[in-house]
């Protein structure tokens, strides 16, 4: 496993139209890999799938991408870098990987599509259910809680006034829209700052290379960690 982050010129309209479609930045990724790489790149396996993410600060975006392959995003970087003064930075992901012990404390940052689907009560029937639904900054840091301990870790905690919390800030939320095969997509995203805990460093390989969450094609899913 690979990962690499690429700067992007905020003045370049290569960069607008990534930070502005999913589906345009999602193609551009999955032409990064040599015909011999592409199938098993774009495959979901045990040994991982491509996730991307686009972060954002004052004056700075960059694009992260996590790989079964390694990359060549010589097309981004003209399209939306510097190529003539800065390219990207491509890590070998195992040394981390090999690395997670229980016990061990991470800052972490992750973009999701945190969503419920609502029972399909037209249906009558327990089994079935509906349409997924977006939640508000409430429901999406419980269903980061429930992610967590689905995937080998457990969310930090500070103390506030009222006894003890997560401690984790929603430092971004946004409504992405896109079309895909003439359709329109729909997206609820939000971005989770925090600590996390190793609980089973195993699950957290998976997450970390498989993805967390729903559409893990689209910008969403890829959790990075840094020293805490």
């Amino acid at each position: 496993m690979y990962l690499s982050r690429i700067p992007l010129n905020p003045a370049r309209k290569g960069t607008r139209l990534f930070v502005t479609s999913a589906q345009i930045t999602h193609a551009a990724v999955m032409t990064s890999f040599p015909p011999s790489d592409h199938v098993a790149a774009a495959d979901s396996t045990d040994n991982g799938r491509v996730l991307w993410r686009i972060d954002r600060a004052e004056n700075t975006i960059h694009l992260y991408v996590v790989s079964p392959a390694r990359p060549d995003f010589t097309h981004i970087v003209e399209q939306a870098g510097w190529p003539t003064t800065t390219t990207w930075v491509t890590r070998d992901y195992r040394d981390l990987l090999d690395d997670l012990a229980a016990g061990q404390r991470w800052h972490f940052r992750l973009t999701a599509n945190p969503v419920r689907r609502a029972m399909d009560r037209a249906r009558n029937d327990p089994t079935e259910r509906g349409r997924t639904t977006g939640l508000d900054s409430s429901g999406q840091l419980q269903w980061l809680q429930r992610k967590a301990a689905d995937h080998g870790f457990e969310l930090g905690q500070c103390v506030s006034g009222d006894g003890k919390e997560p401690d984790v800030i929603i430092t971004d939320r946004r409504s992405v829209t896109f079309q895909r095969h003439s359709h329109t997509v729909s997206l609820s995203t939000a971005t989770f700052e925090g600590t996390l805990q190793v609980t089973d460093p195993q699950r957290l390989r998976g997450a970390l290379v498989g993805g967390i969450g729903r559409a893990k094609g689209y910008g969403c899913g890829l959790l990075t960690l840094a020293p805490a």
